[in-house]
């Protein structure tokens, strides 16, 4: 579906695409042929991430940026409507995403503002580009960004973890939804692992040895997406996809084995998710 989505031709839109995956991810569809539509906040480096990808674009393919808050439903309403004035929209990567220190009982506008971009900036995509691509009647591919903290829940910081986990499920509901409307639509929950950002090396000036590059990144999230995977949760260097799929089973099991919520991290059974996880 994926293949055919390209094939076809068409506009990429990505948020969240001034910097990091969803810049790189950007790049690579203007190199597969596509039109390309950066959206993120206003910034001289949305302006540079049209430029640098400008450069590589062929055959008079269009590189637009649309400076879009994704929280803001109109504002993500006049995305769809700029993406759209260039042609049909192949690709919807709906990647903003922020992070905010919380903790269950406090920092509450941290959650509010968390919710409103990781979790609505998404709806906020799906409810205005979707109902046109389903009239549209051709293959596309619906890219959503979770993230592992959306699934295995590890205690740090609860607010990013809700966000994530609501990811998870809507891009679930979504998949289901379009199968059976018949829609030519595929859709991906992407959850990249160790990833080396701008936003990272803010406070790692050299990339650690366990992440991957964001290309790296997006070159294995297009590999999964090309297979029609739904689940693309990408490794890293130090975490494989073998011990992704122990982790994910260990937390499912909480509550199939009754055991406290986030056993992972409870002294009781930290000797036995270590033995879990290497067997």
């Amino acid at each position: 579906m994926f293949n055919k989505a390209i094939e076809a031709g068409g506009v990429a839109v990505v948020t969240g695409a001034a910097s990091g995956v969803g810049f790189a991810a950007a790049r690579e569809f203007a190199t597969r042929g596509l039109d390309v539509v950066l959206a993120d906040l206003p910034s001289q480096q949305l302006d540079d991430a049209a430029g640098a990808i400008g450069e590589l674009v062929l055959n008079g393919r269009t590189v637009m940026t649309k400076a879009t808050d994704a929280a803001d439903a109109s504002a993500v309403e006049d995305l769809a409507d700029a993406a759209f004035s260039i042609g049909p929209i192949a690709i919807l990567m709906n990647n903003a995403g922020i992070a905010r220190p919380t903790k269950a009982w406090t920092e509450a506008d941290n959650w509010r503002r968390m919710i409103e971009v990781n979790l609505f900036g998404v709806m906020n995509g799906v409810q205005a580009f979707v109902p046109r691509m389903i009239k549209a009647n051709r293959p596309a591919s619906i890219i959503n960004t979770g993230s592992k903290q959306g699934i295995t829940t590890p205690p740090g910081n609860p607010g990013y973890n809700v966000t994530k986990a609501g990811v998870k499920v809507l891009t679930e509901m979504l998949a289901h939804e379009l199968r059976e409307a018949g829609a030519p639509i595929s859709t991906h929950l992407f959850v990249p692992g160790f990833t080396y950002t701008g936003m990272i090396a803010s406070f790692m000036p050299e990339k650690p040895e366990a992440a991957w590059t964001a290309e790296r990144t997006v070159e294995h999230l297009l590999n999964r997406v090309a297979e029609n995977d739904f689940y693309v949760l990408c490794p890293d260097n130090e975490v494989s996809s073998e011990i992704d799929n122990r982790r994910v089973s260990w937390a499912s099991q909480d509550i199939t084995e009754n055991r406290p919520a986030l056993s992972r991290w409870h002294p009781d059974f930290a000797a036995s998710f270590a033995d879990y996880e290497k067997s």
